[in-house]
């Protein structure tokens, strides 16, 4: 039900992200459709072949693949990466957990739009990335902004009566990046705010 509400989402229909203590928000799938202020510096240090992981409907994954950049989007829906493909760019549907071509060869991994949250547990995401990159390369992500408190929430999509299941999603503080990326076996994490978001580079 998570995958059907969420390609519904995808697909135009209304959405909500819903909160165990019954807060709701809307889901605002329509804005990773186009470029998004901030967007650019990602793009611009994408250095080499590059993992775009939950790459949704493919903007980043698309937008490196106009410029030259051998990119690969991952999704676990199937309407993301036909979405994806529909873009220009090239996907498949993946776990980042599953086997994933080319790794240990990545230069970089894109975790845009907060999916460094992906899974509930940012630590084991980023020593799943690592191993998926290169020696020496770089995770580039979106994290919150400092002093935003790094948690773990429940959450559902609902869409009016119909909701999905439960699943773990987390936020994780520039404040607090480095200690994750640090006990996830990186060396460096450094932030910075762009258009309203704010970035990370971890190496």
């Amino acid at each position: 039900m998570i995958g059907e509400l969420y390609a519904d989402a995808l697909a135009g229909e209304s959405a909500e992200l819903e909160y165990v203590d019954g807060t709701r928000v809307p889901l605002e799938t329509a804005r990773w459709f186009e470029p998004i202020d901030g967007d650019e510096e990602l793009l611009s240090r994408c250095a080499g072949p590059t993992l775009d992981i939950g790459s949704g409907p493919g903007r980043l994954t698309a937008a490196l693949t106009r410029r030259g950049v051998r990119t690969l989007g991952i999704d676990i829906t199937p309407r993301a990466v036909a979405l994806t493909r529909r873009a220009g760019g090239f996907a498949l549907l993946r776990d980042v957990y599953d086997d994933v071509p080319g790794s240990g060869r990545w230069a970089t991994a894109l975790l845009a739009d907060g999916n460094i949250g992906i899974g509930g547990h940012p630590g084991a995401l980023l020593r799943r990335v690592g191993q998926l990159l290169r020696p020496g390369g770089t995770v580039l992500a979106e994290v919150a902004p400092p002093g935003t408190r790094s948690r773990v929430d429940r959450v559902r999509l609902r869409r009016g009566p119909v909701t999905g299941e439960w699943f773990a999603w987390a936020t994780v503080s520039a404040s607090d990046l480095g200690r994750v990326a640090l006990a996830a076996g990186f060396t460096e994490a450094r932030c910075w705010p762009a258009h309203g978001r704010w970035l990370a580079r971890i190496r």
